[in-house]
C-alpha cells in the first residue's frame, strides 16, 4: 500500500501511475515522454480586438463633434475612447453580462433588505460613467449648475473645464455629452440605464425647485458609491424610475397605486405610497420618480413623486423588490417588479400633473435610446470589420470579397447617418 502511494506520488502522470518497464507503452508515447495533447495549430483566426481608441477611430462621430461646436470636449473624448477600448470593452462588459445581478430580499438572519448584488465589473462600468460625467455634463456647466443650488467650489468653477471661470455653459454641452456617451456605451449597454435615468431626472426635478436644490447636487456628483446608505452621507445619488403597472402597462392613467397625504398634500408635500410597479428600472438606485393617484383629481390623473430608498432618519423605505425580470438581453442591468407598502415620498410638480412632469425625464431617456442604439451599431461595425480583415476564405481575406464588402458597407452606412447631434 505504501509502495503504491509512493509510486503514485512520484508519477508525473495526471492519471496517477506512469507505465512501467514491464507494461507496454502506448503507440503514441516516445522517448521524450507522453505525446503532446496538441492536435493542430490555430490559424486564420483574428487576433483580439485590443487597443482601439473607439472615439478617434469613429470618424463620423469625430467630425460631428467638431461640426456641432463640441471641439472643446475632443481631448476628453479621445482619453475616454482609449480607455473604453481597453478593459471596459475587453473584460468588464462581458463579465457584467455573464454574471447577472442577484436579488437578496432577506439577509441570513431573516431581515428584509431588498438588495441587488452585482459583479465588480458592473460597478467599474458605473464608476467610469459617473466619473466621465455621462450623467451630468450639461447640467453642471456654468450657469446651468449655479442657477439650481450649486455649492461653492462646484465643478463649474474648477480650472481645466471648458467653462472654467465663466457664468455661461460651454457651447454644445449636450453635443459633447452625446459624443462621450456614445463612446462609453460601446463597452456595454446595460449600465446605460441608470446612467441615463440619473441624467434625465434633473429636468423633472426642476418642476419642484426645493427638491431640485436638495437633490441635484447629489445626482450630478462625479462620485459613484453603490452602498445603500443615505445619499447625503455618501455625497451622491443614482436615480431610477417606476411608472407602469400590471393592469395598464404604458397606459399609466390606469395606475392604481395610491398616495395618501401626510401633511395636507400638494406640490412638495409628503405622502405615503401603497401599490405596485410592474417594471421598475435599476432598483438599486438611491431615488426614484414614481407615479401614483392621490384620489383627489377628477377625472383621475396620476401625480409624480420622488421616493428615496433610504429615509432621512437612515432607515429603509417601504420599497420591496418582488423579483428581477428574466430578460432576453440587457443581463447586466437589473429590472424589477416592486411593491410599496406605505413608502414615504414627496410630490414633484402639481397634483394630477404627474405625466407632464415625468415626461421631462422620459424624453431625455429616449434621446439616449437613440445614442445608445448608434453606439451598439458602431461596436458591431468595428467588430465585423476587424474580423473580416483578419480572416480568409476562398483565397482572399473576407474584407476583400465583393459580397462581404457590400455587407460591411450596408452595416457601416446606418451607423454613419446617426451622427447629426444637433
Amino acid at each position: 500500500m505504501a509502495a503504491t502511494a509512493a509510486k503514485t506520488a512520484g508519477s508525473g502522470s495526471p492519471h496517477g501511475e506512469a507505465p512501467t518497464a514491464e507494461e507496454p507503452r502506448p503507440a503514441a508515447a516516445h522517448a521524450g515522454g507522453w505525446a503532446s495533447w496538441k492536435t493542430h495549430e490555430v490559424t486564420n483566426q483574428p487576433p483580439p480586438l485590443e487597443g482601439v481608441d473607439v472615439f478617434s477611430s469613429n470618424l463620423p462621430l469625430v467630425e460631428a463633434l467638431e461640426r456641432e461646436g463640441g471641439s472643446w470636449a475632443r481631448e476628453r473624448a479621445v482619453a475616454l475612447g482609449t480607455f473604453v477600448g481597453g478593459l471596459p470593452q475587453q473584460w468588464w462588459g462581458r463579465l457584467a453580462n455573464e454574471n447577472k445581478p442577484v436579488l437578496r430580499t432577506h439577509d441570513r438572519y431573516g431581515n428584509r433588505i431588498d438588495e441587488v448584488e452585482f459583479h465588480p465589473a458592473w460597478h467599474n462600468l458605473m464608476k467610469m460613467g459617473v466619473e466621465n460625467e455621462l450623467h451630468s455634463l450639461p447640467w453642471t456647466s456654468g450657469a446651468q449648475r449655479r442657477d439650481h443650488g450649486s455649492p461653492e467650489g462646484s465643478r463649474s468653477s474648477q480650472p481645466g473645464r471648458p467653462d472654467a471661470g465663466s457664468s455661461k455653459p460651454p457651447p454644445s454641452a449636450h453635443v459633447a455629452r452625446a459624443a462621450l456617451y456614445m463612446t462609453a456605451m460601446q463597452a456595454e449597454a446595460g449600465y446605460a440605464c441608470p446612467i441615463t435615468m440619473t441624467f434625465a431626472v434633473v429636468p423633472a426635478l426642476r418642476a419642484q425647485p426645493e427638491l431640485a436644490a436638495a437633490w441635484e447636487p447629489l445626482v450630478t456628483s462625479t462620485t459613484y458609491d453603490p452602498r445603500l446608505i443615505p445619499a447625503r452621507e455618501k455625497g451622491s445619488a443614482i436615480a431610477g424610475m417606476a411608472m407602469t403597472e400590471k393592469q395598464g402597462g404604458s397606459d399609466v392613467r390606469a395606475n392604481t397605486t395610491i398616495a395618501r397625504p401626510l401633511n395636507g398634500g400638494g406640490a412638495g408635500a409628503e405622502y405615503e405610497l401603497t401599490g405596485h410597479k410592474w417594471f421598475c428600472s435599476a432598483p438599486m438606485s438611491d431615488i426614484f420618480l414614481v407615479l401614483a393617484q392621490t384620489g383627489q383629481e377628477s377625472p383621475a390623473a396620476p401625480s409624480c413623486f420622488l421616493l428615496p430608498r433610504i429615509l432621512p432618519d437612515g432607515s429603509r423605505n417601504a420599497f420591496h423588490i418582488q423579483r428581477l425580470k428574466d430578460k432576453l438581453g440587457n443581463h447586466s442591468n437589473a429590472s424589477s417588479e416592486v411593491e410599496l407598502h406605505g413608502a414615504w415620498a414627496q410630490m414633484v410638480g402639481e397634483p394630477g400633473r404627474g405625466v407632464p412632469t415625468i415626461i421631462e425625464m422620459v424624453g431625455h431617456t429616449r434621446l439616449d435610446c437613440v445614442i445608445g442604439a448608434a453606439a451598439g451599431m458602431r461596436a458591431g461595425v468595428v467588430a465585423a470589420t476587424h474580423h473580416t480583415a483578419h480572416r480568409s476564405a476562398f483565397g482572399k481575406r473576407l474584407i476583400d470579397q465583393p459580397l462581404m464588402q457590400n455587407v460591411l458597407a450596408d452595416h457601416s452606412r446606418p451607423g454613419a447617418v446617426e451622427f447629426d447631434l444637433r
